[in-house]
């Protein structure tokens, strides 16, 4: 899950339906997507990415005393706190807890708790927190989507990301397409950027012909107007639940960046367990992040574990700790 979203469900049945089939995904998926950015750039051919350098042995390789990542550029999902947010602790004591840690920024998730957007910015303000993006579904109406971005620019957002679609009908996939993109042309005029965050489905659903939802998004979506909010876990999830990925899942993920038309700008950073497949604290399992931020860096880095190995706030601790601690040469 992601959110609240099933993400194992549509995943399970995709795979069920295609059986031996498998092996198809990531040819299919990455072939399609290479055709939508030749498409969006008038260029007649365009030759297949190169294939992502294996990761250098861990073994070896010196820290070169700078962060992994920009501090200044660390956040969290708070649906990773949400057993805080929503228990004893609470709202107001568990950001308290995330400010004192370093995060300078969260993503939201959940409401706001009892407050106006305008009311939760000054709560941030008074923390040293931004809340400089958020989760969001695809708004029914114009007035919802009025509502959305004017709470998005109330709390001082960069960024809007629609979190989870789940359709085995190629109709909707391109509908969606279509409404975002409306979305995303009155979210810019607001000064704010719009995004999609991938589960494993994407990947793996069989629409027909070859085609499957990511590659469907990816062909529709206005690359000048939506961005990509890559979630690691689910994409490297979805390289090795294809079969393709089982040798080299971070370079599933790494392809399915470079050939998307749209950018990346921002990543869920969630770890995954190598015994059981599930979430893990980040830094705790086994994707190789260090090579999927050097081969491709972004705008904001946000830590994530549906689940918690241990408590909410420690997840919060070890994630940031993380992101912080050095880079390898």
């Amino acid at each position: 899950m992601c959110y609240g979203f099933d993400g194992e469900r549509p995943l399970e049945r995709s795979l069920a339906q295609r059986g031996s089939s498998r092996r198809n995904v990531l040819r299919g998926t990455l072939a399609t997507a290479a055709a939508g950015a030749v498409a969006a750039t008038g260029l007649a051919t365009a030759a297949p990415a190169a294939a992502a350098p294996a990761a250098a042995p861990a073994q070896g390789r010196r820290p070169s005393g700078r962060p992994l990542v920009p501090p200044g550029q660390i956040s969290i999902q708070l649906w990773t706190v949400r057993d805080d947010l929503n228990g004893e602790r609470g709202f107001d004591a568990t950001l308290r807890e995330i400010a004192k840690m370093g995060y300078p920024r969260v993503e939201q998730a959940g409401g706001f708790f009892g407050r106006s957007a305008k009311e939760l910015r000054r709560f941030y303000d008074r923390l040293g927190i931004k809340a400089t993006s958020s989760h969001e579904g695809v708004s029914e109406t114009n007035t919802a989507l009025d509502t959305k971005i004017a709470n998005a620019k109330a709390l001082g957002q960069s960024y809007i990301n629609v979190p989870y679609l789940a359709s085995e009908n190629a109709d909707d996939w391109r509908r969606w397409a279509d409404r975002m993109n409306e979305e995303a042309a009155r979210a810019k005029r607001a000064g704010i950027k719009y995004g999609y965050h991938n589960h494993a489905h994407e990947f793996t659903v069989d629409l027909g012909r070859g085609r499957t939802p990511w590659s469907i998004l990816t062909e529709r979506l206005d690359r000048r107007l939506v961005h990509l909010e890559i979630d690691l876990y689910w994409a490297v999830r979805g390289g090795i639940e294809s079969g393709d990925g089982v040798k080299d899942p971070e370079g599933f993920a790494l392809e399915v960046i470079r050939r998307a038309p749209q950018k990346t700008l921002q990543y869920h950073v969630k770890d995954r367990n190598p015994e059981t497949g599930g979430f893990a604290d980040v830094g705790t399992g086994h994707i190789d992040f260090p090579r999927i931020f050097r081969a491709h860096s972004v705008k904001e880095y946000i830590v994530e574990n549906d689940t918690p190995d241990v408590t909410p706030l420690q997840t919060a601790r070890v994630g940031y700790r993380y992101l912080r601690g050095p880079k390898c040469r």
